[in-house]
């Protein structure tokens, strides 16, 4: 593996610079963020994400991702520098150091460079504050096979460094994108999906609805729910049998992704017993 440039020194300038895109000011300002993790990484660098910068740390690079990223090095063109340990725990956020964070420019999409297919599902995520259920929001998403994810009236950014890491770096090869409830409300109506809100007090379970058309599966805060302007979407529930009221944002957004998913299956078969 090539020698590359060691950085030693806390007080280096770049890592001050990337440090300080933990906070949101600072990453609006610079227009970059951070991607912790070599799994991350390497989903970013496979879509083609602008990877400016990566930071490593050889000593702590002791996952099957970290080896297979340390492998890659010599290909990438953005700079790269091995840090010490002390570099690195100021630069990393978490107990899940896995020896690499990147520094990167998110990509950008807007709501009318979605490419969908004709039964599209998509999920919207209205006023999500938190970025790790944002995150987790977005891995389920991927796992079910969602055609793309839209946050309304966003509150936190889609690639703050805890997102992306609750997202296991799947906001990178997911289509992700954010607009006005509003715009978002009528881009729906254009594009003919019915609108499917989870509500804690609505009539009808969420397995009594059909989810083989196009479908727009909406999500608010559990504080506050949904704004008025989705009103008019048909309100589902999750049965609750305990005593609390609902369940989390994410695990309510999973539960509604692959009921979805398991409508929109090819039926199996039922066994049939061999009579001998």
């Amino acid at each position: 593996m090539t020698q590359f440039p060691a950085i030693t020194s806390p007080r280096n300038e770049k890592i001050k610079a990337a440090v300080k895109l933990r906070r949101r000011k600072h990453r609006g300002r610079q227009g970059r963020t951070l991607i912790d993790g070599a799994r991350e990484l390497i989903r970013a660098v496979s879509t083609g994400v602008n990877v400016e910068e990566i930071y490593f740390c050889s000593s702590l690079c002791n996952t099957t991702e970290s080896h297979r990223l340390l492998a890659q090095l010599d290909e990438f063109a953005m700079d790269i520098y091995e840090v010490t340990e002390s570099v690195f725990e100021k630069l990393a956020y978490g107990e899940r150091a896995e020896g690499f964070v990147g520094v990167a420019i998110p990509p950008e999409s807007e709501l009318d460079d979605l490419i969908l297919p004709e039964d599209a599902l998509v999920a919207v995520v209205e006023g999500i504050e938190k970025p790790g259920n944002l995150g987790a929001i977005i891995r389920s998403a991927d796992g079910a096979g969602i055609s793309a994810v839209i946050l309304a009236d966003q509150k936190t950014d889609v690639f703050n460094p805890n997102a992306i890491r609750a997202s296991l770096g799947t906001v990178f090869t997911m289509p992700v994108c954010a607009a006005t409830s509003k715009k978002v409300y009528n881009w729906l109506k254009v594009q003919g999906f019915q609108m499917i809100a989870a509500a804690v007090d609505a009539p009808d379970s969420y397995t009594d609805v059909d989810l083989k058309k196009p479908t727009a599966l909406v999500l608010g805060t559990e504080s506050t729910g949904l704004s008025p302007i989705w009103k008019e979407a048909q309100a589902v529930s999750i049965p609750m049998q305990g005593v609390a009221d609902s369940l989390n944002v994410s695990t309510s957004a999973a539960v509604l992704f692959y009921e979805a998913r398991r409508q929109r299956s090819p039926a199996t078969k039922p066994t049939q017993l061999v009579k001998t």
